[in-house]
């Protein structure tokens, strides 16, 4: 996995957070924790997703730990690519030639704009990119943190009402429903939900 694949994970143990970082150290961090206490109740979250991780954590130290690469090993032949398919167009350059189908009134628009139809239509491509992007992080942190709270606060005073915040990216509706939390479970929801609360300040 390279390092611009690489993300953090975090690990609880019940309502503490107890290590944020890369896979490897915190699953060693966890081992450490059910050898010290073996009825604690630990989960390991996906930073991203807010997914748990299911780690087997039986075994010495360096069976945590190849379990951890052999996990690393099978994500990154899941994400390897295809061989690529030789296409017409400019490969050297990152052009690749396919067909579109417009109507008349289209390609009389593209044509008239400056650079023509290939410049427009990238541009117009890359400007819907990044509007999606935005919403797509958005939906992405109200997924990761509602993951979360369900998991971590389900039986919660304030959950429901803090989930139609969070969807609803009233910042301050989430924080009054999430204030009588558990520090560690209120303060990581918030981090995960930042974005949202980031894109209505916009």
């Amino acid at each position: 996995m390279s390092d611009t694949d690489r993300h953090t994970c975090t690990a609880f143990n019940g309502v503490s957070r107890i290590a944020t970082g890369d896979l490897t150290w915190v699953a060693l961090v966890v081992k450490e924790s059910l050898e010290a206490d073996e009825t604690a109740a630990l989960l390991i979250f996906d930073d991203r997703t807010s997914r748990v991780i299911d780690l087997d954590l039986r075994g010495s130290r360096d069976d945590v730990l190849r379990g951890v690469a052999a996990r690393d090993l099978a994500g990154e032949a899941a994400r390897s690519p295809e061989a690529p398919v030789r296409r017409p167009g400019r490969p050297k350059l990152g052009v690749i030639s396919r067909e579109i189908t417009l109507l008349p009134r289209h390609w009389e628009w593209l044509n008239e704009q400056p650079g023509g139809a290939s410049v427009t239509l990238r541009r117009l491509v890359d400007e819907a990119r990044r509007a999606a992007n935005s919403k797509d992080r958005v939906r992405q942190a109200q997924d990761a943190a509602y993951r979360f709270m369900m998991v971590m606060a389900g039986d919660r005073e304030g959950f429901e009402e803090a989930t139609r915040a969070l969807f609803a990216g009233n910042l301050e509706g989430f924080e009054q429903h999430t204030g009588s939390w558990p520090v560690d479970i209120r303060d990581h929801a918030y981090g995960l939900a930042a974005p949202v609360f980031r894109s209505e300040a916009a």
